[in-house]
């Protein structure tokens, strides 16, 4: 952790409000924002520790914990909610109890008059996801590992 760092601070050296990209940076290298790295960030950025920690905490994409072999992504926004978000993240909850994927929800992946909308590692995206195509997505998504 501590080269990819080193490496990440090289890139944003001397660029304004660096925060957030080294928080991306980092999550991208990493898949989550380790708790060690806050005093490390905060020292290279002259911030409190508080400060670095308010900003992980206060934006929904950064994971303070490693995530799963797959990141489920269900959106939440209201326009997916208009179309059965909140029971579809309910039955993806139910349905992931016991596999290697962390389920997230996210307030918004862009398909709106298309939703409920899932994002499957962040590189899928899936509109129109009713409970039966989420459980023949995540039938895939074990196929593949």
């Amino acid at each position: 952790m501590i080269t990819t760092l080193h490496t990440i601070f090289a890139s944003h050296r001397d660029q304004p409000g660096a925060l957030l990209p080294i928080l991306h940076d980092l999550q991208h290298a990493l898949g989550y924002v380790p708790e060690e790295a806050v005093p490390l960030i905060a020292k290279e950025l002259n911030l409190s520790r508080a400060e670095v920690h308010g900003v992980i905490t206060y934006y929904h994409h950064f994971r303070q914990t490693p995530p799963g072999k797959h990141v489920v992504q269900v959106c939440c926004a209201e326009a997916c909610q208009a179309n059965g978000s909140e029971a579809l993240a309910a039955h993806a909850a139910k349905r992931l109890q016991d596999a290697d994927v962390t389920l997230e929800p996210v307030y918004c992946l862009g398909l709106c008059s298309i939703g409920p909308a899932v994002a499957i590692d962040e590189t899928e995206l899936h509109a129109h996801v009713t409970p039966k195509k989420f459980d023949a997505l995540m039938k895939k998504l074990g196929e593949k590992a």
